[in-house]
């Protein structure tokens, strides 16, 4: 019996709402630090070293997935991020440093890479007719999670103290994401929904053909790769570097109160992951060289404008319209990788493009920290990465001259 889609799409989406709540972290921080004396820097190793494994195993297991199905792929992420979230429960009952970083950083971060890649190419294969929509949905589960499990682990926390929090996500984590493991299969050859079928036999619709159907290693050996590398980059380095400083930036610029900027900062997960699924399903309409050429030129203004900014309401808008864009980028590279690379080897290619978050992860708050250091605030970083968008801006227009280009001579 044929396999349900949308079932198909509900799995993906129960991975990703596990994986995600990696971007809850901050909840643990200041538990973590009053309980072991810790510092924050000590803590905050143990997430960089997460995202740092999140893009090393993207990249390295991307053939792995390919090869052996989403459901073996997936089972293994369920495996790695439940072990890595309850291991991190004896780290701290055994007060180690290394072992928080061993399960959390390194185990956790492998399962995050392993369980992000698992699904989304295999919803793009399942929704020839929705690409955009497809890889949205299941990433903006990734997106939303945090509005979910920050407050509850801020619960568990109070109620059963920061060891048994691990123990107890640890398990409903490795159920929920082995539960949704088991459903996900890929698609038969040649696979179309029904009325899709339809529509293209009576002529109303058109199947829009792949640019190209390549291996990984023939797309790495194409300007387009290194055009979707530096795009998605330069997109995810400006927003993690907003959402670091979000909370400050409010106070600098607004004079809003601490409070007051962290319900704000709550906020912009939810456009984050609203962000996916509005841009994602645009793509489908507009194309995706399209999408994210209006990404780069709408935030060069929003980044530019917003230090001058001083009406709150403004402000917000602007800053929830910028994490729109921040969510919208990476729900919409799958799609664009298989429409310019085909979907032959498309989880493999997604994941060595996603190298370029965990370069983000690592470049971002590091310009952001020199920048303040050597201006005194905040508000004149955003000008740097105004600056950084308009390469951007550049690239997605070379972008979209170049698929243009191949497109005629295809033809």
């Amino acid at each position: 019996m044929e396999k349900n889609r949308w079932l198909m799409a509900l799995s993906a989406v129960g991975v990703h709402i596990c994986i995600g709540s990696v971007y809850a972290w901050s909840v643990y921080v200041k538990p973590i630090q009053s309980q072991m004396k810790w510092d924050l820097t000590d803590v905050t190793i143990a997430f960089s070293i997460a995202i740092f494994f999140l893009g090393l195993s993207a990249a390295l297991m991307g053939k792995f997935v390919e090869k052996n199905g989403p459901r073996v792929s997936a089972t293994l992420a369920a495996f790695a991020f439940g072990i890595g979230t309850g291991g991190s429960g004896l780290a701290i009952m055994m007060e180690s440093k290394m072992l928080l970083y061993f399960f959390y950083g390194v185990l956790g971060g492998c399962g995050l890479g392993i369980g992000y890649i698992s699904p989304v190419s295999t919803l793009v294969k399942w929704f020839p007719d929705k690409r955009g929509l497809a890889t949205g949905l299941a990433i903006m589960g990734f997106g939303f999670a945090s509005a979910i499990s920050g407050p509850a682990i801020k619960l568990l926390i109070s109620s059963v103290g920061i060891a048994n929090t691990f123990f107890i996500l640890g398990f409903v984590y490795f159920v929920v994401m082995l539960i949704s493991a088991m459903y996900l299969a890929v698609p038969p050859e040649g696979y179309m929904p029904k009325k899709f079928k339809k529509k293209l036999e009576s002529g109303k619709k058109k199947l829009k053909k792949d640019l190209s159907s390549m291996k990984l290693n023939e797309a790495i050996k194409t300007p387009r790769f290194y055009g979707l590398w530096i795009m998605l980059f330069i997109n995810i380095t400006c927003g993690i570097a907003i959402i670091g400083v979000a909370s400050p930036l409010l106070q600098e610029i607004t004079g809003m109160t601490a409070l007051a900027a962290a319900a704000a900062v709550g906020l912009m997960g939810v456009f984050n992951g609203a962000g996916r699924i509005f841009w994602a399903s645009i793509s489908d309409f507009l194309t995706r060289p399209v999408v994210y050429i209006i990404f780069f030129a709408t935030q060069i203004i929003a980044f530019y404008a917003l230090p001058s900014i001083k009406e709150l309401l403004v402000f917000q808008v602007v800053l929830y319209f910028i994490m729109s864009c921040y969510g919208g980028g990476f729900a919409s590279i799958p799609a664009y990788i298989g429409d310019i690379f085909g979907t032959k080897e498309l989880g493999a290619i997604h994941g060595y493009i996603l190298t370029a978050w965990a370069a983000a992860g690592l470049v971002g708050p590091l310009i952001i920290s020199n920048v303040k250091d050597m201006t005194g605030s905040y508000s004149q970083t955003l000008y740097v990465f105004a600056g950084f968008f308009c390469i951007a801006l550049v690239v997605s227009i070379l972008m979209l001259v170049n698929i243009k280009r191949l497109t005629k001579k295809n033809h």
